[in-house]
């Protein structure tokens, strides 16, 4: 899914797949957020991200932190609230779209 930044912007980081499927799972399940894009950066970092209005961000990245560091190792969590357009074409590199 593309993302423009006309929407907040949430993610979560962690080491290793397993707890970034957890986190992303409970963000889903938690606020009504769409998964935008995932990154897997080697070192074993994976970040997923998700958007929509900021008080649903907020929560979800909240569930997601916490399921993520429920079962591995949370490294980072971020909420950014309307970020630059410019932001987007970061994000987009691997968008979620599995159509």
């Amino acid at each position: 899914m593309r993302y423009y930044g006309e929407e907040a912007l949430g993610l979560i980081e962690t080491v290793g797949m397993t707890p970034a499927l957890e986190g992303a799972d409970k963000m889903l399940k938690a606020a009504d957020v769409e998964l935008i894009s995932y990154e897997n950066i080697g070192s074993t970092l994976v970040t997923i991200m998700v958007k929509g209005d900021v008080a649903a961000v907020r929560a979800a990245v909240k569930a997601g932190a916490e399921a993520a560091a429920a079962i591995g190792k949370l490294t980072a969590q971020n909420v950014m609230p309307r970020p630059i357009r410019a932001v987007g074409d970061i994000v987009s590199v691997h968008d979620a779209d599995v159509y």
